[in-house]
């Protein structure tokens, strides 16, 4: 009796690759927009970038889209240190520090442990809190003061901006809100803003790595948008003292209110 074939050898499994993912052309519209808003919000918009983090985690995976949003804020993050480079308050950086560190850390770990599905409600519930922050801030920011301990208020604003940074790349309602408590002139605002998140955001890259949120493929998609970042700041430059600023910021808060609900419910 003939015996039966060998069976065919199992096909080998495909090898990982670094192309750029596949999108639906909607999906890369949104991320093109992103990344212009990525620019503008250096230069011109302050808080806009909520926008930009609510559409990279609903077009991407959630994890993914952190790795892949902080090295667009990094290319602009080098518009916003260019033109406000000498107004930067040290001091209040330098009182920041340990607990903004702790805050990343913190982050880190919660990034390490928790699967994508957690990420996703987690930028959510970010994105809605610091909308709730900067409606809070424009409603009572009159009466800020900065008469307060400034080392409980440092270690307060510094770990919550840390997490939110690492987690969500979402922490300029968060910063924004504690240097207007600290009354800083307008350039000197936007001066130490600007270099704090120069500084974090480069801080965090060797955690992104190690965590895999930074990926080949990611990092394809970043040159594909670099560009649209490069030309948003360079708009924004030119736009910033000619834009209607609240209609702008209502504009943004009310699509991030929509981002950030898709997150909670998708």
């Amino acid at each position: 009796m003939p015996r039966a074939p060998p069976p065919s050898p199992r096909p080998r499994s495909a090898q990982p690759t670094c192309d750029v993912p596949e999108l639906t052309w909607f999906a890369w519209a949104l991320l093109a927009l992103a990344a212009v808003i990525v620019g503008l919000s250096k230069t011109a918009v302050p808080g806009a970038g909520t926008l930009a983090v609510a559409i990279f985690a609903a077009v991407l995976p959630a994890r993914e889209s952190t790795g892949t949003l902080l090295l667009l804020l990094i290319v602009a993050d080098l518009f916003a240190v260019t033109m406000y480079r000498r107004h930067a308050n040290w001091r209040a950086l330098l009182r920041l520090a340990p607990a903004v560190v702790a805050g990343v850390l913190l982050g880190v770990v919660f990034l390490a442990l928790a699967g994508d599905i957690w990420v996703k409600r987690t930028i959510g519930v970010i994105l809605i809190l610091v909308i709730a922050i900067t409606l809070l801030r424009r409603r009572f920011g009159a009466g800020v003061s900065d008469d307060g301990p400034h080392r409980v208020a440092a270690a307060i604003y510094g770990a919550l901006g840390g997490f939110t940074t690492m987690v969500a790349n979402a922490a300029g309602p968060v910063m924004s809100m504690y240097f207007l408590a600290a009354r800083f002139p307008v350039n000197e605002f936007l001066g130490t803003a600007a270099w704090f998140f120069a500084i974090v955001n480069l801080f965090k890259v060797p955690f992104s790595i190690g965590l895999g949120i930074i990926t080949p493929p990611g990092l394809l998609l970043d040159l594909v948008l670099v560009p649209l970042v490069v030309g948003g700041a360079l708009v924004g430059r030119r736009l910033a003292d000619r834009l209607d600023q609240k209609l702008f910021e209502r504009l943004v808060i009310g699509f991030t209110i929509v981002g950030a609900v898709y997150l909670l419910v998708a």
